[in-house]
């Protein structure tokens, strides 16, 4: 069985952009692979935090990837498995510094620092990332890594600096991660369909994968779907954006029935957004119940998440062996 390795930053509430965007791919994926999934504290440190909340916000994200369909033997916590930051520090030095100046997102976030901060600060960390996500990637020997079209930078990252170290130990040792490319719609905000859904564009741009009904529906009834500017014929941006919600919701008989009163020019919004209103309910709904089960004893999840990140730390373990063999560390 082929290996995948994806992961994702504690950083807040999960919203729907996130969970069709990716965490959705985690679930189906585990069928078909060997799957290590990630939440990963270290990064979430390269940017401006909250000490006091990153602890919780990380239990609260293990809890909310179960409540979605994740299983608890695939999660781990990067921190509880410290043999990625000491491969990140020796693939550092398959790295040059000109490959991580040039990262697309280390100039996007730098950036943000900027504009949000009373004084500027850019850590090192923030540069150096990429390496340390390469080598939560090659720590487990990962076939694929699921990825987007804002990582695949990264992912040729990977690929170069295992190169590099293979060519540099005279061994074929990493496997070079390929890319696996699976369908996710694009969810945009429901207030500015220009924009992807977000957390940092406010509350009304996202919707939350854990929302109350009462929530939703208000939500998506004000829901932007028409600016007045679309050519006769086509599809607004936020109307658009209802059908994928719908279609990605598993609500495909009505998303075919809608496609059909829309291309004969009869489509009534208010019968979109209800119907859009309808599909989010159930679906997170089911989220919503899942997480009230895990919530009564919050104990035996992090009991589990605990055990299964010792037991994947076995894995990296071996790697991190092995790496400092041929690169002439020592090893206890």
């Amino acid at each position: 069985m082929k290996t995948v390795l994806s992961a994702i930053q504690p950083t807040g509430d999960m919203h729907l952009g996130n969970y069709f965007g990716a965490v959705k791919n985690w679930v189906d994926l585990q069928e078909k692979y060997k799957c290590y999934y990630g939440v990963v504290d270290y990064h979430a440190m390269t940017m401006p935090y909250d000490v006091n909340k990153l602890r919780t916000n990380t239990w609260d994200l293990i809890t909310n990837l179960v409540a979605v369909g994740v299983q608890p033997e695939n999660l781990f916590i990067q921190s509880l498995v410290p043999e990625h930051t000491e491969l990140g520090w020796i693939l550092n030095c398959f790295c040059s510094y000109g490959q991580l100046t040039r990262m697309t997102q280390f100039k996007d976030k730098s950036l943000q620092v900027k504009e949000g901060a009373k004084e500027e600060f850019i850590s090192v960390g923030l540069l150096d990332y990429p390496v340390l996500q390469t080598a939560d990637i090659l720590i487990y020997r990962a076939d694929f890594v699921p990825v987007g079209k804002d990582q695949e930078q990264h992912l040729e990252l990977a690929r170069d600096i295992a190169q590099r170290f293979n060519t540099q130990v005279g061994k074929e040792y990493f496997v070079l991660p390929e890319p696996l490319y699976t369908e996710t719609p694009k969810i945009r905000s429901t207030a500015d369909p220009a924009k992807k859904m977000s957390k940092s564009a406010g509350e009304k741009h996202y919707i939350n994968a854990f929302a109350d009904e009462a929530t939703i529906r208000r939500q998506i009834k004000s829901a932007v779907t028409d600016s007045g500017n679309t050519t006769a014929g086509t599809m607004a941006e936020g109307v658009q954006n209802l059908f994928e919600l719908i279609k990605a919701a598993g609500w495909k008989t009505e998303y075919d029935q809608l496609m059909e009163t829309f291309t004969a020019g009869s489509l009534k919004y208010v019968d979109l957004k209800q119907i859009t209103a309808d599909a989010l309910v159930q679906m997170i709904g089911g989220f919503v119940e899942k997480k009230k089960e895990i919530s009564a004893d919050k104990r035996k999840l992090k009991d589990q998440v605990k055990q299964s990140s010792s037991e994947i730390r076995k894995r990296a373990q071996e790697t991190l062996k092995e790496v400092k063999e041929l690169v002439g560390l020592m090893n206890v």
